[in-house]
């Protein structure tokens, strides 16, 4: 549900009374990932989606009647090859939702509302819920918030909750959401546990290096696939607000000299259009030794190499160089500054998801994956 959370905690602050579908597991080609949510309030008003589609009636449903008995449900959705207009996924795929109702009596409302709220901020926060485990537990309907600091709110049993919590804050420092198995020996519940853990983060990096036409256009890709955007220049002349509206950040500074005083993380991408080896080379030296997703650079194939070369002299060593995404880009044939970003973002989504940037069309097995 956090996924949903600016809408869902405006109404929960109006009082409003609403049950959320949440995907807490796909396989094959479900459109949709864990995390993502479709919501229904007591007026029958719905906001976002589980399937893209396919399977949003059924789904409201769900969300209606759990409204209406105050229980949690939980329900998989498929493909019906008998059938082509049964409930199912037409893609082929398979997704689970689990349903959560939050009425006005409901046990976790303040827990959920403490977690929307947090996560509308714009603030870390993971919430925990018990889908398999020993007794009553996975119909409880108990939910666990947790900050990245330790500080949690609400529960999941009515004994030690400090194995389940630790589990949630670790999914939580790794920006994960998705199933969580946990053994009985940390579960300390009398049996193993499948807990639900949605992670909600502020938006990754995107720090885009050079003040140039590329740039402008990265900005504007960088801010469709949702990352938080710097854009960095040394010449204060080029590099303005005004030149590049889209960016949440517009910085004038020596590259190399930002990157190191600024914060990345194993979510962040670099990418160094700066395409002047005064420029590249000493920013390069820094990124390529930083636990960073991506780092990639724009470039001709001789500048490329007389680039490398120059790494070379400096001391990166060849594990580190392999790295670096140089020339910058899929090759879609791309020419203007809009196509060349373009290739940026498909290369930057492939590293990150681990996609090969070869056509779907001729390829096997499933789409999306698991």
């Amino acid at each position: 549900m956090l996924d949903l959370a600016a809408e869902l905690s405006e109404w929960a602050a109006q009082g409003r009374e609403f049950a959320v579908a949440t995907v807490v597991s796909v396989s094959g080609s479900a459109p949709r990932p864990p995390g993502a949510a479709l919501a229904v309030d007591s007026a029958g008003e719905v906001i976002g989606s589980v399937s893209g589609g396919c399977v949003e009636g059924a789904v409201y449903e769900l969300c209606v009647q759990a409204l209406e008995d105050g229980a949690p449900a939980r329900e998989r959705f498929g493909y019906s090859d008998d059938d082509a207009f049964a409930v199912g996924l037409t893609c082929g795929g398979e997704v689970e939702v689990h349903v959560e109702p939050v009425r006005l009596d409901s046990p976790s409302r303040a827990t959920v509302v403490s977690a929307l709220a947090v996560a509308a901020r714009g603030e870390a926060v993971a919430l925990a819920r018990i889908l398999e485990g020993p007794g009553e537990l996975p119909s409880t309907g108990a939910l666990l918030m947790i900050r990245p600091d330790g500080t949690h709110e609400g529960r999941l049993t009515e004994g030690d909750d400090s194995g389940l919590a630790a589990q949630t804050r670790a999914y939580l420092d790794l920006g994960r959401t998705g199933l969580c198995e946990v053994p009985e020996s940390k579960a300390r519940c009398d049996g193993d546990v499948t807990l639900f853990v949605e992670s909600s983060v502020p938006p990754a990096r995107m720090i885009v290096f050079g003040a140039v036409d590329f740039a402008g256009a990265l900005v504007k890709v960088g801010k469709l696939l949702g990352f938080h955007v710097t854009l960095c220049d040394a010449r204060g002349v080029f590099a303005t607000p005004t030149r590049f509206p889209e960016a949440d950040e517009v910085v004038v500074e020596w590259p190399d000299r930002y990157l190191r005083s600024t914060a990345t993380d194993e979510r962040t991408v670099l990418c160094v259009l700066t395409h002047d080896a005064k420029f590249d080379v000493p920013l390069l030296e820094v990124a390529l030794r930083l636990p960073v997703a991506y780092v990639g650079a724009m470039g001709s194939r001789r500048t490329h190499d007389d680039r490398m070369a120059k790494l070379r002299e400096v001391g990166l060593s060849e594990v580190e160089l392999e790295r670096l995404h140089s020339p910058i880009g899929l090759d879609i044939g791309g020419r203007t500054p809009e196509e060349t970003a373009v290739s940026i973002g498909a290369e930057i989504v492939a590293a990150r998801r681990g996609g090969s940037g070869t056509p779907l069309r001729g390829g096997e097995g499933a789409i999306h994956g698991r």
